[in-house]
């Protein structure tokens, strides 16, 4: 939704560039990636960087980014990120019945776990049944599987030993992009723990491969299999021997041995040991696309541009009304702000989004006005009648006014009850992008009297108040957008795990007292059903369309400006078809190391 690809769809396209902004000369010692390479056994490898440690080892229980799943896991189906087409993954064809209610997938011949144990339908229907479709596991994977407005689940049953088929209660045009893209797991390895039950009556599978779980018993189908993990210092990831794809001479993929990710504590760190030689990739911020680029020869990389980001960055507000054993999620005062339309209109006028282009941006970038990738078919442009709020302190001052806010004689912000307009607006610390973001709304929003505290927080707490404990008044975020709208239905739907502005208590946490759903909140929530069945593509554009229109009207979110995807890569590497939906490596099985 990571980029919360950043969170919560960061899963299907994993290779999204790590965002830089600053960097000093300074020399790296010890911490350099490039001691470690010199230390390792000489096997073709890629060295790359992330900012935080991850969550947990489970797939069906990750809602974050970073994740090791895009390259440990695949589902029957994959998406070319540059054609958008559906390809095969583990199944090698599928046929769907005339009434477009049942496809029958048929899984390639003699799959293996990376264990060598054989992966057969049996793991198919262990995937889908015990685990996405198990109302006792919490896993946002189960909001991809509802259908049509009673969100009933599809049926999944065996046919033999190679077809599964999967029977839908109505027509559910994104089945191919979405539902089954999902990671199949393995049933030897997992099965005992879903139908053991621990204390509190709860499946062991929730305890189950967290990250202190020793590597070799993660049991994998993807190209890597986890070979080491060091806490805040690295992931490494060795070639499964047992992965299906071959070339075309017959040699086993991928051809690279390992892939090291460090773990660096921020954007800067990444850039300096891209520099200094220790990374062989790294995305470039637009502050130092310039210094880069004169670089390119010089340090035999090549900066890749391809094009706008799916990765949409966003500030949200809290609109929970609720409050868990008496205590309001946010507090009255604040809660009425941001329930207040025009209150919300206001602020995203007041946000100067050009200039942010320009300053943090260096000009890299285009304004965003959608939740939809502009890569995406159904995007629906300004041109073709898309609201926008383009800067204007005025119009922001005039819609405060008529909801009954007022200044006082420092020029500070009051609503009508006399309380002075401030709040939090939380980030995640370390992506330098993201805290000058922060700033400058900081800063623009003083000039029509708001007083912002922004705050930028290590990312496991950041992710924790957001979507556990609630407890939070603004956050400035990203979300992978995809091409398929329905792939981020969890974001819009009520009920969705990723209902980031109105979050509904998910399975485990406490309840909320007095949540509240708003008409419109509902209607795009109905009208993503709705896109999801029609299967004439000139009506799904329109209904997506006034999901669009929607959003932009009444402004859970205020959309920023969406960064062209720039990534600098090392000329070692053959085989590279950049794409700003899956980055330089989504293609990691057939790139080659060629020095």
């Amino acid at each position: 939704m990571k980029s919360f690809q950043e969170i919560f769809l960061a899963i299907k396209y994993f290779w999204l560039p790590i965002i830089l902004t600053s960097a000093t000369a300074l020399t790296l010692t010890a911490c350099n990636p490039a001691n470690f390479k010199s230390t390792a056994t000489q096997v073709p490898q890629l060295v790359e960087s992330i900012l935080s440690d991850p969550k947990t080892f489970n797939y069906p229980l990750s809602q974050e980014s970073p994740n090791i799943f895009g390259l440990t896991y695949e589902g029957l189906t994959n998406q070319n990120p540059i054609t958008g087409k559906i390809e095969p993954g583990l199944a090698e064809s599928w046929e769907i019945s005339d009434d477009k209610l049942k496809i029958v997938f048929t899984l390639r011949d003699n799959l293996k776990w990376s264990d060598g144990q054989p992966l057969t339908v049996d793991d198919v229907l262990f995937s889908y049944n015990d685990i996405y479709l198990n109302e006792a596991i919490p896993t946002d994977v189960r909001d991809t599987l509802k259908i049509g407005e009673k969100r009933k689940f599809p049926t999944v049953r065996k046919v033999d030993n190679r077809r599964v088929e999967f029977i839908v209660p109505e027509p559910f045009a994104p089945f191919l992009s979405s539902a089954t893209a999902n990671a199949i797991l393995p049933a030897h390895a997992l099965e005992k723990s879903v139908k053991t039950k621990d204390n509190e009556g709860k499946p062991q599978f929730l305890t189950k491969w967290g990250v202190d779980t020793p590597p070799d018993q993660l049991i994998v189908n993807g190209p890597y299999k986890l070979e080491r993990y060091d806490t805040s210092q690295r992931i490494i990831f060795r070639r499964n021997p047992y992965y299906w794809r071959k070339d075309a001479q017959g040699n086993p993929q991928p051809y690279i041995e390992r892939i090291v990710w460090q773990i660096v504590e921020s954007t800067d760190t990444s850039l300096l040991q891209f520099r200094s030689g220790g990374l062989d990739n790294v995305g470039v911020s637009p502050e130092y696309f310039s210094l880069l680029k004169t670089q390119e020869k010089q340090g035999n990389f090549k900066i890749y541009n391809g094009g706008p980001n799916s990765s949409l960055t966003f500030l949200f507000f809290n609109l929970n009304q609720g409050n868990r054993e008496g205590k309001p999620l946010v507090e009255p005062v604040k809660s009425r702000w941001f329930n207040n339309l025009e209150f919300r209109q206001a602020v995203a006028y007041a946000i100067d989004r050009q200039t942010m282009i320009n300053n943090t941006f260096r000009g890299l970038g285009i304004l965003q006005n959608s939740p939809l990738a502009v890569q995406s078919p159904y995007y629906l442009s300004p041109k073709e009648g898309l609201k926008v709020y383009d800067y204007n302190l005025e119009k922001a001052k005039q819609l405060l006014k008529k909801a009954g806010f007022k200044y006082n004689e420092q020029g500070q912000l009051i609503d009508a009850q006399g309380n002075r307009v401030r709040f939090t607006l939380l980030t995640n610390a370390g992506n330098k992008i993201r805290e000058a973001m922060g700033s400058q709304i900081k800063q623009d929003l003083s000039k029509i009297g708001m007083q912002v505290d922004f705050t930028p927080l290590a990312w496991n707490t950041y992710t924790d108040k957001i979507s556990n404990t609630l407890d939070f008044d603004t956050g400035l975020i990203g979300f992978g957008a995809g091409l398929e709208p329905n792939d981020s239905a969890n974001l819009w739907s009520p009920q969705g795990g990723s209902h980031l502005f109105n979050q509904k208590p998910q399975a485990g946490q406490k309840p909320i007292q007095g949540w509240e759903v708003a008409p419109w909140e509902r209607q795009i929530g109905e009208l993503y059903i709705k896109g999801a069945r029609e299967l004439d593509e000139a009506k799904r554009k329109e209904i997506y369309a006034q999901t669009q229109q929607l959003c932009q009207e009444y402004l859970p979110f205020v959309h920023l400006v969406n960064v062209y995807s720039l990534s600098a890569v090392r000329n070692r590497f053959e085989g590279i078809r950049f794409s700003a939906l899956g980055g330089a490596f989504w293609n990691i099985y057939e790139i080659k190391v060629i020095d």
